[in-house]
């Protein structure tokens, strides 16, 4: 079984998105930065290269793999930015989920929680900063936080 490539590192939040190519994305995920630290009351930490998490929480599948993931995160891509969020409409909340992505604004949806804007322009910030608070709270709901 093979590990997670996906894991926290010492990488500098702020250094990266210093180092954001374009300046429309820079700006956009010091915008991103601000709320998701508003939201969760987290300090980000680097997962991988280019993702910008907040909090923690262990898994472990029926199948035997286990492994760490930020709670909440976005990482600012070169095409668009990725949104790493509950989001699916399926779940215990998914009414309000799917209510939230119909005022929502301009975006793509993609497999197990995943959302995709091009830049923040295309969206209402006060939907989407909802949408952060709903899955950072469906989140710890469902992997409760240790201590």
């Amino acid at each position: 079984m093979s590990d997670n490539k996906t894991k926290a590192t010492a990488v500098s939040v702020d250094a990266f998105i210093e180092a954001v190519d374009h300046p429309g994305k820079r700006e956009d995920a010091r915008v991103l930065d601000a709320m998701f630290r508003r939201v969760t009351g987290q300090e980000p930490a680097m997962w991988g290269p280019t993702i910008i998490g907040y909090g923690s929480y262990h898994y472990k599948y029926d199948s035997g793999r286990e492994g760490d993931m930020c709670r909440v995160g976005f990482s600012p891509r070169k095409a668009r930015h990725s949104l790493y969020l509950v989001c699916n409409c399926d779940g215990p909340r998914g009414s309000e989920v799917e209510a939230q992505l119909h005022r929502l604004g301009k975006y793509a949806q993609g497999n197990g929680g995943c959302l995709y804007v091009n830049k923040l322009a295309d969206v209402d910030l006060g939907v989407l900063e909802e949408m952060v608070a709903l899955s950072w709270d469906e989140m710890n709901r469902r992997y409760p936080p240790e201590g």
